[in-house]
């Protein structure tokens, strides 16, 4: 069983922050709010590798998290392009709520 150091835990910890700040910060346009989302992604399969691999488990619901957050990522891109055909950018200020 392996064990974990501060700075090891800390490194997915600061990019999970760093990732919040900048979903929470930058809402002027949709693809950066998908970037940070994915980087948030990320922070947290990185954390959970070095959970699993601390604990000894098994690495399925690992790769099971992964795919999901590929799926994710492919959605959050068609709605990007979605968004983009209908409106002309992906500007959060010109969507209108009620224009659904």
């Amino acid at each position: 069983m392996a064990t974990l150091s501060l700075f090891t835990i800390a490194i997915p910890v600061f990019m999970l922050l760093c990732g919040l700040s900048s979903f929470v910060g930058s809402r002027k346009h949709l693809l950066s709010t998908l970037l940070s989302l994915e980087f948030i992604m990320l922070s947290i399969f990185w954390l959970m590798v070095l959970m699993v691999a601390c604990l000894g488990g098994d690495s399925y619901f690992v790769l099971f998290f992964l795919t999901l957050a590929a799926c994710e990522g492919a959605l959050g891109l068609a709605l990007l392009v979605s968004v983009v055909r209908t409106h002309g950018n992906d500007n959060f200020s010109s969507f209108m709520v009620l224009q659904c």
